[in-house]
């Protein structure tokens, strides 16, 4: 299940540090995955992440945590995410370290995996602003 996400180039955040790290202030845009085991993470989200990284124009960085494995790097972003009720699976896109773009659970369970995506490049079209290096 990990490696459905980093195979993507998705990197993990184990440990709150990492996700401090990925979202320190100057970070540009970065998408942060709440992934899980759950069967709409497996059949829609994890393919859609895959899919929208593919983009022209896609975020700096991708990053995950691992609700129910990391434990602790998963509360530390939910805090980051205060405003936003807790979801897993679910996607946010940083710009500088702020949220500017959620996508949760409820977003994601009644979608496929091209929906979620284009809901996702479109963020990435509208907040990152250069395309990702190839």
């Amino acid at each position: 299940m990990r490696e459905d996400l980093t195979r993507f180039g998705v990197e993990e955040a184990r440990t709150p540090e990492d996700v401090d790290r990925f979202l320190a202030p100057g970070s540009g845009s970065v998408l942060m995955v709440v992934n899980s085991v759950c069967g709409c993470a497996a059949g829609k989200a994890r393919p859609a992440i895959g899919m929208a990284l593919k983009n022209a124009v896609r975020p700096d960085k991708a990053a995950t945590v691992f609700a129910g494995g990391d434990e602790a790097a998963t509360a530390h972003l939910r805090e980051i995410l205060k405003d936003y009720p807790p979801s897993s699976p679910s996607m946010a896109l940083f710009q500088d370290g702020k949220p500017v773009f959620m996508l949760h659970r409820r977003d994601i369970e009644g979608s496929d995996p091209i929906t979620i995506a284009g809901k996702l490049t479109a963020a990435f079209e509208k907040y990152c602003s250069t395309p990702a290096a190839q």
